[in-house]
């Protein structure tokens, strides 16, 4: 289901107020406890709670479902402010907004957005997309989770990783196949599995390279029954459809993150250069940190334009695929990049725990992998020039 290419729900004055709001929350609630998240691993509950309260839950989540209604022109600036600090607080309620709340919003019967979305769009539920597997990451239809029918119902038996927010989830959007794949269709359907279903276990946190705070976590569906009601759509042959749409939308507020923590690393390499001295001299005075300064200045630049403009052409509906793919691509490498010269920029100060560029560093290495690795992305771009090309000269 395509966002409407309309004026957006929310006013741009009304816009403007939320968006200063983000960033004033950002700026003076969150980046001061930035070690405190980290060296806790986890993000306090006074700041999840204000972050509810100030309706980021739902950010993205249509109004008449409790949400803001924001559209993805509007989300990707949320998501750029939300990036300029530790992405454990984005990650709370990312999927809420994202790739979970958006197969309901998008795919979702009648009934199943009344039953879920407005619970989700207050943060009352917690929503995960459970897709991931062993052998089936960026490409869905590697999919071994089964859904079989057992009279109305269905039992559900498969394993996930890597699951976002599963430690916490009081809902899973969960992808099966129930039929291997054929002329139809590839046989993957999306189901609502509650969090407290008999056979569902969660596994132990993951303890992973950088994003402390931000809880991942193995999933077991162990001959897991739900109902009819659980089917999202009321059809098997939608699941697909589903994961592709929002993995997309997906990967342009993932692009959106990049900037704002590239934005971050520049800034903190500048002000650092601007004030530390090497022989009595400030560093940013030296030319050869001047350059890497503008490089990453260039790549900040060049990423936020192509943020905007992917996500124009998205909400527009002229492309929801190689710019999606683009855009996350460009703007994962590029915040890579930048880390990697804001650590060079502060020398050995840069590889100490308690810097903020140290934490920028682990963090973003992780952009490249989910929501589709960088090598799918090229995959999907370079196949989709080549199709429509081919298309194009066959007159269809």
């Amino acid at each position: 289901m395509a966002e409407p290419a309309t004026a957006p729900t929310v006013s741009e004055q009304d816009f403007r107020d939320i968006l200063d709001a983000t960033r004033q929350f950002v700026r003076t609630a969150v980046v001061p406890r930035e070690l405190e998240i980290m060296n806790d691993n986890r993000v306090p509950d006074d700041i999840r709670d204000q972050a509810k309260d100030m309706g980021l839950f739902g950010y993205a989540i249509p109004q008449e479902w409790g949400g803001l209604g924001l559209n993805l022109v509007q989300d990707v600036e949320m998501a750029m402010e939300l990036g300029y600090t530790t992405l454990a607080v984005r990650s709370m309620f990312g999927t809420n907004n994202g790739i979970a709340g958006q197969v309901l919003v998008g795919f979702g019967t009648d009934t199943q957005k009344e039953r879920w979305l407005e619970p989700i769009a207050s943060g009352e539920c917690v929503a995960s997309f459970a897709l991931t597997e062993s052998g089936a990451g960026s490409n869905p239809a590697g999919l071994r989770t089964k859904a079989v029918r057992d009279g109305d119902d269905w039992i559900i038996t498969g394993h996930k990783r890597f699951i976002t927010n599963a430690p916490t989830a009081n809902l899973f959007v969960v992808f099966a196949r129930t039929r291997p794949a054929d002329a139809d269709g590839p046989g993957i359907a999306v189901f609502l599995v509650p969090a407290d279903a008999p056979g569902v276990v969660v596994g132990p946190k993951d303890a992973k390279m950088g994003q402390e705070g931000a809880w991942t976590s193995d999933i077991t569906f162990d001959d897991v029954r739900v109902g009819p009601d659980a089917l999202i759509g009321g059809t098997e042959d939608i699941g697909y459809r589903a994961a592709l749409t929002s993995l997309a939308r997906g990967r342009v507020h993932i692009a959106a993150v990049s900037v704002g923590a590239a934005q971050r690393a520049l800034d903190e390499s500048v002000a650092y250069a601007a004030t530390a001295t090497q022989g009595g001299t400030a560093i940013g005075e030296f030319q050869l940190v001047q350059a890497m300064l503008a490089d990453m200045q260039t790549g900040v630049m060049a990423g936020r334009a192509l943020v905007r403009d992917a996500a124009q052409l998205w909400v527009s509906g002229a492309d929801r695929r190689i710019a999606p793919s683009a855009v996350k691509l460009f703007c994962t490498e590029m915040v890579g990049k930048v880390a990697d010269l804001a650590v060079q920029v502060h020398g050995g100060s840069g590889y100490m725990r308690d810097v903020p560029v140290e934490r920028i560093y682990r963090d973003v290495r992780l952009l490249r992998l989910y929501e589709g690795t960088s090598e799918i992305q090229r995959l999907i771009i370079g196949g989709g020039l080549v199709k429509a090309a081919q298309r194009s000269a066959s007159g269809r």
